[in-house]
């Protein structure tokens, strides 16, 4: 079984240098297929490996599953380590799960001192991801979808399967006779990802469509519209950025030279620079400084946790302390 398996999972990883099999790995684990087949795949491929499962308490039966999979991790050899969240509280449970999936995420690589957590997002999901992007008016950066890999603090994440079809996965599983846990959430359509995928992407095969092909080819193209975007942003970062404790400015004439595209994307890095990674301007926010720069930024702006104003020639950005 152990050879087999080794067979079947170690192809995906094939041409990535993720890693090296002396650094200790964590897979996000929820026991479901994608992420299963991931801890098979990094399996085969001899690396230390432990296994984060957190239970975001959803389901009244969530403790017998990670029972299930603390066993499972241990006939696999695999160091298991788990936790279970307060019930969600708020509308969006979705967002609350994250949220509180990835703070755990961030402890463990703390406390274990683990430096990699890989992720088993595929195909499909990034689809998906470059679809709801679009819905929610998001620029060519946004509709980039999912990154291969980002820093979540000190925890360098990774997405390894980003290239695999989610249908791949589960015939690997079934091939290595290897179980996964459905989780009933996949068919609450009161979920938006889950509405998107058995309604709008059902529609859009029934009408003649591949959704797939058709938001990841637009993510090829977002890809290349933002490197230019990136390109022009950084060069007028480069020749005229002024950067101290807390504020960051910008010549006005060059900031009203630049296309309104631009301008987003410099202001997207200068709230990085000023306010710390994570921090990115909304659609509104967006809107609001390019009607604000069309009548020659008269008075202040407030952005989130930052105020953005003209003097002296310059455009400024500046936090702005809590109450």
């Amino acid at each position: 079984m152990q050879n087999m398996q080794s067979e079947i999972f170690n192809g995906w990883l094939d041409g990535q240098t993720i890693f090296t099999t002396s650094q200790t790995v964590a897979v996000g684990w929820s026991g479901g297929a994608d992420s299963t087949a991931l801890l098979l795949a990094l399996k085969s491929t001899g690396c230390q490996l432990q296994a984060w499962h957190v239970d975001h308490a959803w389901r009244s039966f969530s403790h017998d599953e990670t029972a299930l999979l603390a066993n499972r991790a241990e006939q696999w050899g695999i160091p298991f380590y788990s936790t279970r969240l307060d019930e969600p509280t708020g509308k969006n449970m979705e967002a609350e799960a994250r949220a509180g999936r990835y703070a755990q995420f961030a402890r463990w690589g703390q406390e274990l001192d683990v430096n990699v957590l890989c992720l088993g997002h595929h195909l499909d999901d990034q689809a998906e991801t470059v679809y709801m992007r679009m819905l929610q008016g998001a620029g060519a950066a946004g509709c980039r979808g999912m990154h291969n890999e980002r820093m979540l603090g000190t925890l360098r994440l990774l997405r390894p399967l980003l290239h695999v079809q989610g249908n791949m996965l589960k015939e690997a599983l079934r091939e290595a006779e290897v179980e996964w846990l459905e989780d009933p959430s996949n068919d609450d359509s009161g979920l938006w990802r889950n509405r998107i995928r058995a309604r709008d992407f059902s529609a859009m095969h029934q009408a003649g469509y591949q959704p797939r092909q058709l938001f990841l080819r637009w993510k090829v193209q977002a890809d290349c519209l933002t490197d230019r975007l990136d390109t022009a942003a950084e060069k007028m970062l480069e020749n005229d950025l002024l950067h101290e404790q807390g504020v960051a400015s910008l010549s006005w004439q060059a900031w009203c030279a630049s296309s309104p595209p631009v301008r987003a994307r410099v202001l997207q890095k200068i709230m990085v620079i000023v306010l710390g990674e994570g921090s990115t301007p909304g659609r509104r926010h967006i809107e609001l400084v390019e009607t604000w720069t069309s009548k020659k930024a008269r008075g202040g702006l407030d952005l989130s946790r930052c105020r953005l104003y003209r003097a002296q020639g310059r455009l400024h950005l500046q936090t702005v302390r809590a109450g």
